[in-house]
C-alpha cells in the first residue's frame, strides 16, 4: 500500500484517529510488524506563531507581511497537494544560504525540532490560516529582526521587484478571497 494511501486510511478510516496527536503507520511491507512511521498531526496556527517567533518572517513574507530577502510563502500561490518531505528537502537543499542569511540577519542559526518544522510546513501551506496573517501578528522582536541591513534603503524599497502581493496594503493585489 502506498504511504499516502496508508496515511489517508489512518486519518479518515481508522476509529479514534480524529483527535490523535500523531498517526502510527505500520510498515506495510513487513509481515513481522517491523518499523512504524509516526506522522504528527500538523497545526498551522502553531506554525504561524513559529514563523514569527523563530524569525522566518525576517526574510520571507506572507500576504506582503515580512521580509523580502527570500521567496514569499503565500499558500494561494502554491498548487495542489503538498508533500511535506519535498518542502523539507527544499529547505535542506537551500540550507547553506539560509544559514548564512540567518546568521547575518538574526545573529544565529534558527533551530527547529520535527514538530516545529511540521507546524511551519502546515502554516506555509494553509491559505485559510495565512488569510488572517497581518502586521498585527508581528512582535517587537520580529520587527527588529526584519530591520536588518539593506544598504540604507528600507527592505520593501531594496527588494521592490521581488515583493509578492499585499493583502490589505494600499495598491496591493487581492487574491480572490
Amino acid at each position: 500500500m502506498p504511504l499516502a494511501a496508508a496515511i489517508a486510511l489512518a486519518l479518515f478510516a481508522w476509529p479514534g484517529y480524529a483527535n490523535a496527536t500523531h498517526v502510527d503507520i505500520p510498515d506495510m511491507t513487513s509481515k513481522k510488524g517491523g518499523v512504524y512511521l509516526v506522522m504528527p498531526m500538523l497545526d498551522p496556527e502553531a506554525g504561524k506563531k513559529l514563523f514569527v517567533d523563530k524569525g522566518c518572517v525576517a526574510c520571507h513574507a506572507i500576504n506582503g507581511v515580512g521580509g523580502h530577502d527570500a521567496p514569499a510563502l503565500d499558500a494561494h500561490e502554491m498548487q495542489g497537494f503538498m508533500n511535506p518531505f519535498e518542502f523539507a528537502a527544499k529547505m535542506w537543499n537551500h540550507a547553506p544560504g539560509m544559514i548564512a542569511a540567518q546568521e547575518y540577519a538574526l545573529g544565529e542559526q534558527i533551530t527547529l525540532n520535527g514538530e516545529e518544522l511540521g507546524n511551519l510546513i502546515a502554516f506555509v501551506h494553509s491559505d485559510e490560516v495565512q488569510h488572517g496573517f497581518s502586521e498585527a501578528d508581528l512582535t517587537d522582536k520580529a520587527r527588529k529582526m526584519m530591520a536588518h541591513e539593506h544598504g540604507g534603503a528600507p527592505a520593501p524599497k531594496a527588494h521592490e521587484e521581488e515583493i509578492g502581493h499585499h493583502h490589505d496594503a494600499p495598491g496591493g493585489k487581492p487574491h480572490g478571497h
